[in-house]
């Protein structure tokens, strides 16, 4: 395997290799010379802009801003017609950044396709952007300016704006020979030098620091580079040496001398995660050296214009014709190819290889890793080297190779082993040239697969995003559902095609695919200004509450109020009518409704409780007689005058007659009739009477001794003799005024007969006044009386006397055997004589 580490580079403990990602498909004549390059994190898209071009203000000689894939494949290019930039960059999301020097920030998809634009502050139309720098943070995406009056301005966050200000360095009449941005422990910051002096600006202060180490006869930084995780900070000074240290400038790694004065092209961090090797990378116009902790340096020799886009894990290396990637190489890799090497993912390997060719020493290999108790460590170290390998049939190899090892092992765990071929499969497919994601399996990692689902999606590359969903087993919501969703957005976009074409094949692709909604994308056909595409769509929406909003925001109106209704949800039909009642005048609302039966009464309900005046216009357009003597009568106990309520009420009867309803009319008559005896007896008698009905009104004036009113009220009434009755001597036995009730009884006959005067006597705790009608109870209800004022023997004589057994067991229900044994015996005795007749 002599072939692998044919391009490894010895850097103290460390190996560094290069390796070509893509011979580049891009056609550029010259080269990288004079560009403003930005390319994105994690094998993101390229950017390009002319530099020389960048301040010509001729239409003719606009530049032009060009986006490629890491594979030099172009993605999009259109000429510059804005101001003078200073510095493109990269989002985490794949959009790029265009920085003028007037401080407008103008964002675009990977597509070309303007986004938006923000300014970093009022300050910079003054003084002008003079550099800028794109940084990554947990906050999201940042940027940092210095303007002409060397003053530095950040937003940590873009997507959710907020400029500080930094404070001003003292005595700083020039521009920061270099500057870099940190983000530590949540906090932004910016190191800058001036001269042979460096500072630290934060929210607060400018803090003067000195780097533990740093050469004295240092008089001036050319150029600074923080690491890819912010953790470490690089300074190449005018003596031509390196110095590497943490970011905090509190400790100090190593420093080299670079036998080199001039200032580098770029500068960059080579880290891969916990190792422990810092190394650093400097490019000059001919010459790549990568510096590290020894004495010693790696040296690569420049044949075009290059450009350095620092990883996780590497870096990558871009030129006119190549794209490559330059990293330290992994431990295990390491261990199972150098050359010598014994480690067991080594030994395994050659077994492999001898088992291959059908020879013995496979066997000898084995018994040698076997005898160490170290072939679940060979199997792991295989498999971990496979991720790390760019070459498929190298990753094959390593393997096959950890699969010989599994044979012999019986309880090793498969979880690794199987993880890492489905996670091969998933590199090797985005790194294909035409999708162009050059990702290492320690950025994919970091990334996350859903991450990279979002990129592909964003490429527009809707069938890998799916069919690696499908691989990976992701849950359908989390995955082809998501990704079909984007599909049906970008579908709508595309305005070459008629409506019901796109619709159709929508439906047809989505079907009812778990976790679409396909008002999401009717919303998106709706910004795209395609309305009846997004009717259409809509019509595929199972669930109302999605759809009648969208509806209401195309102005659709008529239609949402039609799927509410078919809802059967009155929430939904309620925010219709509402919505509806805002933006259409009176008229055209009430035409409305009265074509939706369901809406027009559910609006009414509302107006009862609401708006009581709306509901009588509703009832005077619709010509409901009926409903408007309703509204009146309920109205007219609003009223604060009983002159206003008669009006109201008058009108109802008006109403009525109208409707043709004439008990309503006849009954509305009466309750006017009786208002105004209420207003008289209450400006007579000083007693509210008003809101009485006229039972309560007739119980009032007879408790309060007004016999002549009442018998007035039950004359022009009509009031029922036996209604009148009870309410008399209801009111009289309430105010215990018995001798009143003794003279009405014999007034003359009673309609109700006179058990009600017992009953009612005894209920007001009067026994003595309640025998003197028991007397005059009819023979039928004589048992009752007499049980009532508590006579049992007279009960008994009754009960026996009309031979009712059901009587005598009533009477019997009431004896007690203690105190009444001899009216026990003599109910017994009659129940027996009664039985043997």
């Amino acid at each position: 395997m002599a072939f692998v580490t044919a391009n490894w580079n010895p850097l103290g403990e460390a190996f560094y290799r290069k390796i070509e990602l893509y011979e580049m498909g891009w056609n550029l004549r010259e080269g990288l010379r004079d560009c403003l390059i930005a390319a994105a994190p994690y094998g993101g898209p390229i950017a390009l802009l002319k530099e020389s071009q960048r301040r010509e203000r001729s239409a003719s000689a606009r530049p032009l801003l060009e986006i490629y894939s890491a594979a030099g494949v172009p993605m999009a290019s259109f000429p510059w017609k804005s101001g003078v930039v200073v510095h493109i960059g990269w989002t985490v999301s794949d959009d790029l950044l265009c920085i003028q020097e007037d401080g407008t920030v103008l964002i675009y998809d990977m597509f070309g396709n303007f986004r938006r634009h923000f300014s970093m502050g009022n300050e910079v139309l003054q003084n002008q952007v003079i550099e800028a720098k794109v940084f990554h943070s947990a906050y999201g995406t940042g940027v940092a300016i210095v303007t002409g009056a060397f003053r530095f301005t950040l937003a940590t966050n873009i997507d959710d704006l907020k400029l500080r200000r930094l404070p001003e360095v003292p005595g700083l009449q020039v521009a920061p020979s270099c500057w870099a941005v940190l983000t530590q422990d949540r906090q932004t910051k910016v190191v800058l030098a001036s001269g042979k002096d460096l500072y630290v600006l934060d929210n607060t202060a400018c803090t003067p620091v000195t780097p533990p180490g740093i050469d004295p006869q240092v008089s001036s930084y050319f150029q600074m580079a923080a690491s890819f995780s912010y953790k470490y900070l690089a300074l190449f000074t005018d003596t031509g040496h390196v110095w590497m240290g943490t970011s905090n400038l509190k400790e100090k790694l190593s420093e080299f001398d670079t036998k080199v004065r001039s200032p580098p092209k770029q500068m960059v961090w080579c880290r891969r995660p916990k190792s422990q090797q810092p190394a650093v990378v400097l490019m000059w116009d001919r010459l790549l050296l990568v510096a590290g902790k020894c004495r010693e340096s790696i040296r690569y020799h420049l044949d075009e214009e290059s450009f350095l886009v620092p990883e996780l894990d590497g870096v990558r290396i871009v030129s006119r014709s190549f794209h490559e990637f330059l990293h330290e190489v992994p431990g295990a890799c390491e261990e199972i190819f150098k050359i010598a090497s014994m480690a067991p993912g080594a030994l395994l390997l050659e077994a492999h290889k001898e088992y291959e060719k059908e020879s013995q020493k496979a066997d000898e290999y084995l018994r040698e890793i076997k005898e160490q108790n170290l072939l679940p460590e060979a199997v792991r170290q295989c498999v971990e080297a496979a991720g790390f390998e760019h070459e498929p049939e190298t990753q094959k190899i390593l393997l096959r190779a950890s699969s010989f090892g599994k044979c012999f092992l019986s309880n090793f765990p498969p979880e690794q082993f199987v993880g890492m071929c489905l996670d091969l499969r998933v590199l090797n497919a985005v790194r294909d040239y035409s999708v162009g994601i050059p990702l290492t399996y320690a950025q994919y990692k970091q990334m996350t697969v859903q991450v990279l689902i979002d990129r592909l999606v964003f490429r527009r590359l809707y069938p890998l995003a799916i069919e690696i969903c499908r691989y990976l087993k992701i849950p359908e919501f989390q995955g082809v559902s998501r990704v079909l969703k984007h599909w049906a957005c970008f579908k709508v976009q595309q305005k070459e095609e008629p409506d019901d074409v796109i619709a159709c094949a929508i439906n047809q692709k989505l079907g009812d695919t778990a976790g679409i909604s396909y008002s999401e994308i009717a919303a998106r056909a709706y910004e795209c200004g395609r309305t009846e595409l997004a009717i259409k769509l809509l019509e595929f929406e199972p669930r109302s509450g999605e759809q009648v909003p969208l509806l209401l925001k195309m102005k659709r109106s008529q239609l949402a109020l039609s799927k509410a209704i078919e809802s059967g949800d009155t929430d939904l039909v309620y925010t219709v009518v509402t919505y509806l009642k805002n933006e259409m005048n009176r008229g055209d609302f009430f035409m409305t409704l009265r074509n939706q039966p369901v809406a027009l009464s559910l609006y009414r309900q509302f107006c009862k409780h609401q708006e009581q005046n709306t509901l009588k216009d509703l009832f005077n357009q619709d010509d409901d007689h009926q409903e408007l003597g309703n509204f009146y009568v309920r109205a007219s106990y609003g009223e604060g005058s009983v002159e206003a309520r008669m009006a109201a009420l008058q009108n109802a009867v008006d109403e009525f007659n109208k409707a043709k309803n004439e008990f309503s009319a006849r009954a509305t008559e009466e309750q006017m009739k009786l208002l105004r005896w209420q207003r008289r007896f209450q400006e007579e008698f000083d007693k509210p009477y008003l809101d009485c009905s006229l039972h309560e009104t007739v119980h009032s004036l007879l408790q309060d001794g007004k016999h002549k009113q009442a018998e007035q009220l039950y004359k022009d009434f009509r009031i029922p003799d036996k209604r009148f009755w009870w309410l008399k001597i209801s009111a009289l036995a309430e105010k215990e005024n018995w001798e009143e009730l003794e003279k009405f009884s014999k007034s003359k006959k009673s309609p109700i007969g006179y058990l009600p005067f017992v009953e009612i006597c005894v209920k007001h705790h009067n026994k003595y006044e309640a025998k003197k009608y028991v007397t005059k109870v009819t023979l039928e209800q004589k048992v009752k009386a007499h049980l009532a004022v508590g006579d049992l023997e007279q009960a008994v004589e009754a009960a026996i006397e009309r031979r009712s057994e059901s009587e005598l067991n009533l009477v019997l229900s009431r004896c007690t055997p203690t105190t009444d044994r001899a009216l026990l015996d003599k109910i017994n005795r009659a129940r027996a004589g009664a039985l043997k007749k």
